[in-house]
């Protein structure tokens, strides 16, 4: 296992092409749960120059219109250039209605424990949750603060500290290791993209970056960038406009930004656009969940936790844990008791975070909110899957 290494993360802001798909699969999502709690559906975008693509299959007696829920998301990200906006982007749909599964319509919060035993996954997958104490949020530090400064960038345009950039961009920020713990900041790249118009120079540009995002996000960091630290404006030149215009976006293909920025594994699987009986979608948030009460506890600085299931099972085929080397008692003891005190079944798992229900409680949607920034860390939604409530139990 390496000690001293230098790890890179990247993140995006909410108007890379990427994102914008995976709000509007997360948004179609929230609306079928807000009328019927019971609804099944997956949907997937795609989009590129003035078009958009929306293939979904759904079971519910909710009415969606998909092409008014795209427009809405494109419109409230920003994008109003002759180029792509959201009302006269051309949208193509392919919708499929499935019969309903009965199994499927259950009401989890009045169930017996036999109850939930007896429902099963209907796909498979293997899926990881982590945490490690780098951060408050128990994040890596790398995608941590890859996200901060997508979320600076972002603030600064709707704030209009710097008027001229559009929706798109991006960020990495690699950080060098010593002893597997954050030592200094190896590197930060900012890309940022401009309206079209009088923009500022490249100068002038990484200069308003470095004072209105770089500097406020470090500011109450413990790991600062040092003088020798490597930092990237738009290196490969002005990129105007950005988005759907430039490069194509597809619902499912920022996994590593979604969870750990490769820090730590994850699944192959998307996260955004399927409803919460999609073990490969809820059973990441409940190895989070589990991951990060892990190291809490203190029993390990660092924890990985790997769930497998089969089709046709309630529980995980398998459980294991990885510490590392950082753990305080051995790797089995640890997973014994993350089997013994978290709920991995599906039905459990709805449940306990009440990810049905969520849709309709939260203002303006539960899941559109995941699909910017990461579905794990969030210290601003107070997510279910990032309480610490079961540290005191395993540290019994």
């Amino acid at each position: 296992m390496k000690r001293d290494f230098m790890f890179t993360s990247e993140s995006v802001t909410e108007g890379h092409p990427d994102k914008l798909c995976d709000q509007i699969s997360d948004a179609i999502v929230d609306h079928f749960l807000q009328q019927d709690i019971y609804s099944r559906v997956v949907a997937e975008c795609a989009v590129s120059t003035s078009i958009l693509f929306i293939a979904a299959r759904f079971a519910s007696d909710a009415y969606v219109d998909f092409p008014y829920i795209a427009r809405q998301v494109i419109s409230q990200i920003g994008y109003e250039t002759h180029e792509f906006n959201g009302k006269t982007c051309s949208i193509l749909t392919s919708l499929r209605e499935a019969s309903r599964d009965p199994d499927c319509c259950f009401d989890e919060t009045e169930m017996t424990e036999s109850e939930i035993e007896g429902i099963p996954v209907k796909n498979q997958v293997t899926i990881f949750g982590f945490a490690c104490n780098h951060t408050a949020a128990f994040m890596p530090l790398p995608i941590w603060l890859a996200h901060k400064l997508a979320r600076r960038l972002t603030s600064a345009r709707l704030q209009k500290v710097l008027p001229y950039l559009s929706q798109d961009g991006k960020t990495q920020v690699g950080v060098e290791f010593r002893n597997r713990r954050p030592h200094r900041i190896h590197s930060l790249t900012v890309i940022a993209s401009q309206k079209k118009g009088n923009g500022p120079d490249l100068r002038q540009l990484t200069g308003d970056i470095r004072e209105a995002v770089i500097d406020s996000v470090f500011k109450d960091e413990e790991v600062k960038p040092d003088k020798d630290t490597r930092i990237f404006v738009n290196p490969d030149g002005p990129f105007i406009i950005g988005g759907p215009s430039i490069h194509s976006g597809l619902t499912g293909r920022k996994n590593a930004i979604d969870t750990y920025g490769e820090y730590s594994r994850h699944s192959g699987a998307a996260l955004s656009g399927k409803d919460p009986m999609r073990i490969d979608r809820v059973g990441a948030y409940a190895a989070r969940y589990a991951a990060k009460n892990v190291v809490a506890a203190g029993l390990a600085d660092e924890c990985e936790i790997q769930l497998s299931y089969s089709i046709g099972l309630s529980r995980p085929v398998s459980i294991q844990v990885e510490t590392f080397g950082t753990g305080r008692v051995p790797d089995n003891i640890i997973a014994d008791l993350v089997e013994k005190n978290f709920d991995f079944r599906i039905a459990g798992i709805i449940k306990q975070f009440q990810l049905r229900r969520l849709p309709s409680v939260i203002k303006g949607g539960f899941y559109r909110k995941l699909a910017s920034y990461g579905h794990v860390g969030r210290m601003d939604l107070g997510l279910p899957w990032e309480l610490t409530d079961k540290a005191h139990l395993l540290r019994a």
